[in-house]
C-alpha cells in the first residue's frame, strides 16, 4: 500500500511539474508578475 501511495505523490508532482513548465513556455509567469506588481502598488496607495 505504501508504495502505490508513494507512486501516485510521484504522478502528482510530475503532473504539477508539467503545468507549470507550460505556464512558463506560454510566459504566463510575465502575466502573474504584471498583476502582482499592480495589486502591491494599489494596496501601497501608489498606482
Amino acid at each position: 500500500m505504501q508504495k502505490r501511495a508513494w507512486l501516485g505523490g510521484c504522478l502528482l508532482m510530475a503532473a504539477g511539474l508539467a503545468f507549470v513548465l507550460l505556464g512558463v513556455l506560454r510566459g504566463e509567469h510575465q502575466t502573474v508578475l504584471q498583476k502582482a506588481i499592480r495589486i502591491c502598488m494599489e494596496c501601497i496607495g501608489l498606482g
